[in-house]
């Protein structure tokens, strides 16, 4: 039998605390207001901005906290997974952007080492260190990579640029180094050469010098020698002698109106030597000569020995050096005993007696 109480309305407004039974979904109090409309179940609930006051503490609407839920770990996921990979998604030059979540959706994160194909991204460093590090050493690409640079580890292609650009820089500096070293090695050579031609050259007129020396003293040696052996072969033609009258000099006294040979004033019958070995040519009366004797040389030369007191030699006769051949004597065109020499060419010019006798070694 049917009652004929009327239903109770629906209230419009209620307070009262929700999720407080064993199993609930909130807890603490709800404050909200509702339009009951048959046609639109919980799931489908839309609440408005006039309907729904703003969430405080931990009061939150079942429909909401179940969507937010699933959105938050969705979210979770997401950050999680690109916080892992940041590295990979961050360029070289920028550092990594943070993402901040709210309180109220971090809280509800799951943990994300628990996740299957998460955790194994994460170890014991901290993610900014592990970010850091990853933005740090990953490649923004591997264009321009030489193979050698692959195999050797290189797989950023501004790091290789660097090491080209590195590599190429210290071959040059090389280049040069070597281009200046070889320059002065150069320059020490030339200079080495230069020394060693300098040494070499005053080596050679040092030797040049002394091989002109040597040849002056053998020279010098060679003619003493020489006078020597002339000396060993002409001789003084007398003794106790006093040079007188030279030739060439100019006087009345002579007819010719100069002396034409050497006079060798002596005592007389002082011994007249023959000066060298030759053969007796002439010998007697020669008018202002007085007793003459006329000795000629191998070589054509003539001796005239003049004024004799005596002649002691023949003609045709051959003498020997240092023989006696006459004495010293007054006769002829004299003003006192004296020996008077004179020299004569195979020509007949009549030549000075004093550097014939010098040129043989003998020095009157």
């Amino acid at each position: 039998m049917a009652s004929n109480k009327p239903a109770p309305e629906a209230p419009s407004r209620f307070d009262s605390d929700y999720g407080t039974e064993p199993g609930g979904d909130f807890t603490g109090n709800f404050t909200g207001e509702f339009t009951s409309e048959p046609d639109r179940g919980w799931d489908e609930w839309n609440p408005t901005e006039e309907s729904v006051r703003p969430v405080r503490g931990r009061h939150r609407v079942a429909k909401q906290r179940n969507g937010l839920a699933r959105s938050s770990t969705v979210l979770g996921v997401g950050v999680i997974a690109a916080v892992g990979a940041g590295g990979m998604a961050t360029a070289q030059s920028k550092p990594p952007v943070s993402i901040s979540v709210p309180d109220s959706i971090k809280n509800n994160l799951p943990d994300a080492k628990s996740l299957p194909g998460v955790g194994a991204l994460f170890s014991d460093e901290s993610e900014a260190d592990k970010t850091e590090v990853t933005a740090a050493t990953a490649p923004l690409t591997t264009a321009g990579i030489t193979t050698a640079e692959a195999e050797q580890g290189t797989t950023d292609a501004g790091e290789a640029l660097r090491a080209r650009i590195l590599q190429q820089a210290e071959q040059q500096q090389d280049a040069a180094d070597a281009e200046a070293k070889a320059a002065e090695e150069k320059k020490a050579a030339e200079k080495a050469a230069a020394e060693a031609k300098k040494q070499q050259d005053e080596a050679e007129a040092k030797a040049a010098a002394e091989k002109k020396k040597a040849e002056e003293e053998a020279k010098k040696k060679a003619e003493a020698l020489r006078l020597a052996k002339l000396a060993a072969s002409y001789a003084i033609p007398t003794s106790s002698y006093t040079i007188t009258s030279t030739f060439g000099e100019a006087g009345s006294m002579w007819s010719s109106g100069h002396h034409t040979g050497l006079d060798f004033a002596a005592p007389t019958g002082t011994p007249i030597k023959a000066i060298h070995g030759g053969t007796v040519k002439s010998a007697g009366w020669s008018g202002a000569y007085g007793y003459r004797t006329v000795l000629e040389l191998d070589d054509g030369t003539e001796l005239w020995f003049c004024h004799q007191s005596s002649i002691g030699v023949s003609v045709g006769q051959k003498v020997s050096t240092g023989e006696t051949i006459g004495r010293v004597g007054a006769t002829g065109n004299v003003t006192g005993p004296h020996l008077h020499l004179e020299v004569h060419t195979a020509g007949g010019t009549g030549i000075d007696p004093m550097a014939w006798l010098r040129g043989k070694g003998l020095n009157p």
